[in-house]
């Protein structure tokens, strides 16, 4: 090459550009993954290309897809790859692919001028699943129609359906609870439980799944049922919550009976304190009508003693601990299996290299064959048993033995 002030020439191809991240990063501004419904592909820009005078190609911006707090991230095999719990927080799930490097990374005391670059590699690509968990204070269970969401409308502003048959509810509803004090408590109405929910019955595993970060759970019950049915729904309740996770059945609990201004609730103040009610152990027992908001500031209160400081209550996330291990950065960290009638070489370092050559370059494909050779790849090959003219096999490339 003739370039002025630059007496020697010589190759001057630039490296190219990496390829952007896909990041998900939890933010507060969304509240559910109705979004994805819409739209299930997310692709980061890739790199650029490199350029004449050694100019380096940029990289791909990162793609922050943005997720409620909350978000489970897990691969198809429901393996947990992150738990976005704190809002701002942010994992990459996809990762952006390397870039090429320039002719004049590959000149040597023998090749003055290379005619041939890297090709860059293909970035990550995955399918991910998103499971949501709400984040809440306390959280409202029962079975269907025990008159949960109108206790969680007399409490907030929220305004849940409500009906007077089963199953009004079918998706988790949030309320904002305003303490006295200023503070504030987040109230999460969980769809009805029923008996065999822990087995996914009635949707219940979905449904269950929500219980999982609350701080304290508040038992209801209709009280209109009469005492038996009402302490059957309890126990039937608490089971299905310790079948599902023990730790749900240890959780700091408070029994609301409901609706006991209709006669055949009466009963149900008789029992309000502290006391055992087919758990095995006591715990604080209210009588609430959400309709006239008999009992309500005593449930409040209650609520409030049975919450554990923020911190030491909270539910444990599991995050997943990076593991690092050895890149395999060397060309000859390699070795050679038997598949069927071909060879294959497993080696990090190999495959990235013959990802990356381009094969329709005569210099290119020398070049790497020299790699190859002083890695000692053919005399592993025959080392293994392979003979000339066997399939060789590295990585999504396929060459012959010579």
């Amino acid at each position: 090459r003739r370039e002025k002030y630059v007496p020697r020439g010589g190759p001057d191809g630039g490296d190219g550009g990496r390829g952007g991240d896909v990041v998900l990063v939890s933010s507060e501004q969304v509240r559910d993954l109705a979004g994805f419904t819409r739209r299930i592909h997310y692709r980061a820009p890739a790199g650029g290309h490199g350029r004449g005078a050694g100019r380096h190609g940029a990289d791909g911006r990162t793609l922050r897809v943005v997720v409620p707090p909350g978000t489970e991230i897990r691969t198809l095999d429901e393996e947990l790859l992150a738990d976005l719990v704190e809002p701002g927080s942010a994992v990459v799930v996809a990762e952006g692919g390397e870039g090429g490097r320039g002719n004049r990374c590959f000149v040597s005391s023998t090749r003055r001028a290379p005619h041939f670059a890297e090709r860059g590699l293909a970035g990550q690509e995955r399918w991910l699943l998103l499971h949501m968990k709400l984040l809440a204070d306390v959280g409202l269970v029962g079975a269907p129609n025990a008159g949960k969401s109108s206790l969680l409308a007399a409490l907030t502003r929220a305004r849940p359906k409500i009906a007077a048959y089963p199953f009004t509810t079918i998706e988790p509803n949030l309320g904002v609870l305003a303490l006295d004090d200023g503070r504030t408590l987040v109230l999460a109405d969980i769809p009805g439980l029923i008996e065999g929910a822990s087995e996914g019955v009635g949707l219940g595993h979905e449904f269950l799944a929500h219980i999982e970060r609350t701080r304290a759970l508040v038992y209801v019950a209709d009280a209109s049922h009469g005492e038996e049915t009402a302490r059957s729904d309890l126990r039937t309740l608490h089971a299905e919550l310790a079948a599902f996770q023990p730790a749900l059945a240890r959780r700091p609990r408070i029994v609301a009976f409901s609706k006991v201004d209709l006669d055949a609730g009466a009963w149900a103040r008789d029992l309000e304190g502290s006391q055992d009610v087919g758990f095995g152990a006591a715990c604080p027992v209210v009588a609430v009508s959400n309709a006239s908001g008999a009992g309500l500031s005593m449930l409040v209160d209650a609520m409030q003693r049975a919450l554990p400081p923020v911190g030491e209550s909270a539910p444990e996330v599991l995050r997943p601990v990076p593991v690092l291990r050895p890149g395999g950065d060397r060309t000859a960290d390699f070795v050679v299996v038997r598949e069927g009638r071909s060879w294959r070489v497993r080696g990090a370092a190999l495959e990235r290299l013959v990802a990356k050559a381009d094969l329709e370059n005569e210099e290119a494909v020398a070049y790497l064959q020299q790699v190859m050779e002083r890695a000692g790849v053919s005399t592993a090959l025959r080392r293994a048993g392979a003979e000339p003219g066997a399939a060789v096999l590295v990585g999504e490339r396929e060459f012959e033995l010579f």
